[in-house]
């Protein structure tokens, strides 16, 4: 393969494992399918969304297209689940061997091979491609047309000059991410979630620009394979949807691993000077202020991509942001198209992607009247500690007016914590004022994003939390700090009065 296809679709460098990627979720050899007659779905974009509906629209024998202009398999696969996480287990790696004296392990200092770690990021990357290739979507049934899809009509959409007509249609094209409108940010060559992975050289001082998600787990990632790093808030706190102390939690570490936090911060000016340094003016307050850095990283939001499918050619709505508008049965204002994943939901996580996929499904090609609004959604930030959550947070229950009681257990406290040296953090689980019905909760730790999922599927269940008690957690286990928020919210129930029925009968017993 040249190495034009590479660049023409934003992926350096040239090797095989980007090859093998290109190859898989971009074939440079593509046919499109000659389209004929009408069919029961046709998905705009092969990112999550797309394919979790392809693959099971085309497995009921619904006669099915998906188009994908850029990379099947979206930003998941190659610029954010599966690279992220990749670099960020590296960066864990290094961080374990620096301060594994505290477990009584002598060693060198790590030695970090950046080319390396992100050689192995590319090749995991390839590695998992086939599994949201064009070819095994076509070997499912699918007609995958690669290009750029647009409406023509209210029931037809465009693709390399020919037409699709269809039933129903699906809109998942996700989004991209946000560049504020900063003089000399565009011409200073800054790096986002879709290009950072290209690097191959470690960044000697890395400005990121956020404090969100991504923001927190790239400083930390890089900070740990070495890099100087500087984080910018445009808030006063990191992590502004979730639980306050969570962000403090995480601020915390950053600044104990060296990650120096402006907060307040709007950036001002950009420049890259002839010497390769990027110079940054900003406003800290009321105070203005510059730095120097080799790289500036942005990552303060997403922007849906709508643009460009000529919407109004099928009678389709957005706001002023770009993000369509879709009822709770994720039905656009055009009754033929529904909309599932970033650019709809405010939910912009793989799993919720998916999972309105499959309520799509459900209300596309059947009487379903599947509502969103009644799924539960966890998500975590994989920052360390890590940052899960699902349902309410204390802020946002107060925010609808929804009264509550929350139970919060630290890890501090639990032994299989201390004994992994990993007590940074709590559980906090909330339930309706006056029942054991859990309407959210935060967990803080490590493996937080394995141990919500327990909490989310009591919720699910609708189990209580008063259940929760009375399940046998192995010991010892970080998930004891679940059940023992159980337990105290248990001890609530014990009342005065019936503290006097019990004493009452344990003193008729003794006297028998």
């Amino acid at each position: 393969m040249s190495p034009d296809p590479l660049m023409s679709l934003g992926l350096h460098p040239d090797d095989d494992a980007n090859r093998r990627l290109v190859s898989a979720v971009h074939p440079p050899d593509w046919q499109n399918p000659i389209p004929s007659g009408r069919y029961d779905l046709v998905i705009l974009g092969g990112g999550p969304a797309g394919l979790v509906a392809a693959s099971s629209a085309a497995g009921l024998g619904a006669r099915t297209a998906m188009i994908e202009r850029h990379l099947l398999g979206g930003d998941c696969l190659n610029v954010g689940c599966i690279p992220s996480k990749a670099l960020l287990a590296a960066a864990n790696a290094a961080h374990a061997v620096r301060h594994a004296a505290r477990f009584g392990i002598h060693t060198s200092p790590p030695v970090v091979d950046f080319p390396e770690v992100m050689a192995r990021m590319r090749n995991l990357r390839a590695t998992i491609a086939p599994h949201d290739s064009a070819r095994r979507f076509q070997e499912l049934g699918v007609d995958v047309f690669l290009g750029h899809g647009r409406f023509a009509s209210p029931d037809t959409i465009e693709v390399g000059g020919r037409e699709l007509r269809f039933r129903r249609a699906l809109i998942a094209t996700g989004a991209r991410p946000a560049l504020p409108n900063v003089p000399g940010l565009a011409q200073a060559g800054v790096l986002t979630n879709e290009n950072v992975f290209n690097l191959t050289t470690l960044p000697r001082h890395l400005v990121v620009l956020g404090s969100g998600p991504i923001a927190c787990e790239l400083a930390q990632a890089f900070r740990r394979l070495g890099s100087e790093v500087t984080l910018l808030a445009r808030r006063d706190r990191l992590l502004s949807r979730e639980d306050p102390e969570a962000g403090k939690l995480v601020a915390n570490r950053l600044q104990i691993e060296g990650v120096s936090l402006h907060w307040n911060v709007v950036l001002d000016h950009v420049e890259r000077r002839p010497d390769g340094t990027l110079h940054l003016d900003f406003v800290q307050g009321s105070k203005a202020a510059s730095l120097e850095a080799s790289d500036l990283l942005v990552a303060i939001g997403r922007t849906p991509n709508s643009d460009g499918l000529a919407l109004h050619h099928a009678s389709i709505q957005c706001d002023s942001a770009g993000t369509i508008q879709v009822d709770d049965h994720l039905r656009t204002t055009n009754p033929r198209v529904f909309a599932a994943g970033d650019v709809c939901l405010p939910h912009r996580f793989t799993h919720a992607a998916d999972f309105a996929a499959r309520t799509v499904i459900q209300n596309a090609l059947f009487p379903g009247r599947k509502r969103f609004s009644k799924l539960t959604i966890p998500h975590c930030t994989f920052t360390d500690p890590e940052v899960a959550q699902v349902g309410h947070s204390l802020a946002s229950a107060h925010a609808v007016g929804l009264r509550v009681t929350h139970f919060t257990r630290r890890f501090a406290s639990v032994d299989r914590a201390r004994t992994d040296d990993t007590t940074d953090g709590f559980v906090r689980i909330l339930v309706r004022q006056g029942s054991d019905q859990i309407v959210g909760a935060t967990i803080v730790g490590a493996h937080a994003g394995e141990l919500i999922s327990e909490v989310a599927t009591a919720m699910a269940a609708r189990m209580g939390l008063a259940s929760l008690a009375n399940v046998i957690h192995p010991y010892p286990t970080l998930a004891e700090a679940i059940r023992q928020c159980g337990d105290d919210y248990n001890r609530t129930r014990l009342t005065a009065s019936a503290r006097t029925w019990i004493d009452r009968w344990l003193r008729w017993n003794r006297n028998r």
